[in-house]
């Protein structure tokens, strides 16, 4: 089975089936599955733009609303996860995954699914500590601080998949689990990126709650994005009581831009003829961990085996897996139930004034109805708190049971990476600085720019280890894609600069104190230039 993965999509769907149908004619392969890593931007009109964290000037409306008002429909079946440049009013209408178009399913605040007999999970969002404890409290219309802290993950996401034990494939995080920079090439990574040196060496680059994750679930597959880099590494894990040690191939992939690294097909071998459908194990536990859920800003801690807490496992068995097959009617095949519920863009008639949407969506309320799970949106959208199971959501305190406020946080420090930058939460479309150094160089006119065959590193381990390396990677085929540097704003590039780079590091030997960067034009070729390169 022919998998594409992609790392920061940001709107550009139309731009990256393109790419994906010239990889099929040029290689002869067709391809089954598209994996996007976050940043997907699933803006449906005007006031979904209005809920999306990006500087005002990149809030277009790019190409999602096409494939969800039914102008066009996706060529291959495509799941993402949410990254930090999100409609996110829009997504929290399905916290616990569904589709947002047709072909196009979103895996929910955490989730796992399979296709094909492969488990594919995730987790949407990026890692900050001091909205880590929280509930999911945000709602729209969102305030500067809310907007930002809506993609913010939280434990009780991590606290679910960590119940997990069996095998997962594929799984995907927008930000990269911390550490795994050292399990592949590392100098060639600060070579494309010299100001992550600092986070590197102080190992402070990444998220430590999918570092966690990664040593708990030990997926043969982990892909990312978010940091606009080309990255590859293999991790052997310690063994796990008599199992033989597993090992994860990780991959972070480039956004969606001509010249980019953003796209990488790979091949797993398929185990069933079955499409996409629910996890037994995972709807097991959601429905065990449905009373842990909380809507209020609130600190709060899972439970743990401490000796506070009654119930601290909240592992699947055998008959939880049962059951939730039965409250499925035996149906595990995930339905065809996407259905529009605010009206799409319109390019003809423009409505710049409309107020984001906070309505409830009828996949999350036919799931929750069949599993007894609470919709958290539907909760915050009626303004109660509800009772589930005896259990008060959003209430951190009620129940001792379950968790408290009052111990410490596991991750008292942030340490999400890029601490120093302007903007700590993410490096953004707007600040996205690129080294001049690593600048590629323009393809002649008339060839198409494929780049090489991935290379992995060796695993680092005393133990022998064979792998077969997936196809090649693929960047946009565009020679005529457009590659000038923007030269709006100028007056203000030196104040910008300072922003991002107060406190990079650079290497003895470099030609000076600061790296010496140059913005990158966002403008995705044009739709007569795509013409002429597939003629």
């Amino acid at each position: 089975m022919k998998i594409a993965v992609e790392g920061c999509c940001h709107g550009e769907l139309d731009k990256i089936y393109e790419t994906i149908e010239y990889l099929e004619k040029k290689e002869g392969v067709k391809v089954d599955l598209l994996l996007c890593c976050g940043d997907f931007q699933a803006v449906r009109n005007e006031g979904d733009m209005k809920c999306m964290a990006v500087p005002a000037k990149y809030r277009t409306m790019q190409t999602f609303y096409k494939y969800y008002s039914g102008e066009k429909k996706a060529p291959v079946l495509t799941i993402f996860i949410g990254g930090n440049h999100e409609a996110s009013n829009y997504l929290q209408e399905l916290p616990y995954g569904g589709w947002v178009a047709p072909n196009i399913y979103y895996l929910g605040y955490a989730g796992v699914i399979r296709y094909k007999g492969i488990r594919i999970g995730g987790l949407s969002g990026i890692f900050k500590s001091h909205d880590y404890r929280k509930g999911h409290h945000e709602f729209p219309p969102y305030n500067p601080e809310t907007l930002r802290s809506v993609y913010h993950i939280r434990n009780i996401e991590v606290f679910k998949l960590k119940q997990i034990q069996m095998p997962i494939d594929i799984f995907m995080s927008h930000d990269w689990p911390r550490g795994i920079y050292y399990y592949g090439s590392t100098g060639e990574l600060l070579r494309k990126k010299k100001f992550l040196r600092q986070e590197v060496e102080s190992n402070t680059l990444g998220s430590p709650a999918a570092e966690e994750l990664l040593a708990h679930l030990q997926p043969s597959y982990w892909f990312s994005a978010h940091l606009h880099v080309k990255f590859a590494a293999i991790m052997q894990h310690p063994p796990k009581a008599n199992a033989a040690p597993r090992v994860t191939k990780f991959l972070s992939l480039d956004k969606c831009l001509p010249y980019r690294e953003f796209l990488q097909i790979v091949d797993i071998s398929e185990r069933s003829s079955e499409g996409l459908e629910y996890d037994p194990e995972w709807l097991a536990i959601l429905k065990a961990t449905n009373s842990l859920q909380r809507t209020t800003p609130h600190p709060w801690n899972p439970p743990e085996n401490n000796g506070l807490h009654e119930r601290w496992d909240f592992r699947a068995s055998e008959a939880a897996m049962m059951g939730v097959v039965e409250d499925l009617s035996g149906e595990l095949a995930i339905p065809d139930n996407f259905s529009r519920t605010v009206p799409s863009y319109d390019p003809n008639r423009p409505q710049p004034y409309t107020a984001p949407s906070c309505s409830t969506n009828p996949q999350t309320t036919e799931l929750c109805a069949k599993l007894g799970l609470t919709d958290i949106y539907a909760v915050q959208v009626s303004g109660e708190l509800g009772r589930v199971g005896g259990s008060t959501v959003g209430d951190v305190e009620d129940d001792d049971s379950v968790g408290s406020a009052d111990e410490p946080s596991e991750y008292p420090t942030d340490t999400s990476g890029l601490s120093g930058s302007f903007n700590p939460d993410e490096i953004t479309i707007e600040d996205e600085w690129e080294e001049e150094e690593s600048e590629p160089k323009e393809a002649p006119a008339g060839e198409i720019h494929t780049p090489s065959r991935m290379v992995l590193p060796e695993p680092k381990t005393d133990r022998p280890f064979s792998m077969n390396l997936p196809p090649p990677a693929h960047s946009t085929p565009a020679a005529t894609a457009e590659r000038e540097e923007q030269d709006e704003e100028e007056d203000v590039t030196s104040a910008r600069l300072l922003k991002r780079t107060n406190n990079e590091t650079v290497d003895p030997g470099s030609r000076g104190t600061t790296p010496r960067i140059k913005r990158r034009n966002q403008v995705i070729y044009t739709a007569a230039e795509d013409e002429e390169c597939e003629s």
